[in-house]
């Protein structure tokens, strides 16, 4: 199920976002956070399968575009689509409103995802 971040998830999510190469750097993931919580157009989702969170899905909106730019899901969780779970259900919330769009960083996944729908 798709959750939206909120404080008390801080550790977890930065967890989870250090799995991914551009945000190894403590710093790093504690600015990417900060963005999520600060700025309204980047919304962090949160992957929860029973107690159990185990991936996040970063969207950054313009005007027209809702951009996939982080995608994690816990390595002891790979390989069974709960990163094209994840990458479906954003598409969901945010395909009538906005264009959905990857980052050069996220680009081969979300392709990878949609060549599965």
């Amino acid at each position: 199920m798709l959750i939206r971040f909120k404080k008390s998830f801080e550790k977890i999510a930065m967890g989870l976002l250090s799995f991914m190469p551009e945000a190894k750097d403590v710093k790093k993931l504690q600015d990417i956070i900060k963005e999520y919580e600060n700025n309204q157009d980047w919304h962090l989702y949160l992957w929860k399968e029973g107690e159990d969170i185990i991936g996040a899905a970063g969207v950054r909106v313009n005007e027209r575009e809702a951009i996939i730019q982080h995608v994690s899901v816990n390595p002891s969780h790979r390989n069974s689509g709960i990163g094209r779970k994840m990458v479906g259900k954003v598409r969901d919330k945010y395909q009538g409103s906005y264009s959905v769009c990857a980052t050069e960083e996220t680009e081969a996944f979300i392709e990878k995802c949609n060549k599965a729908k």
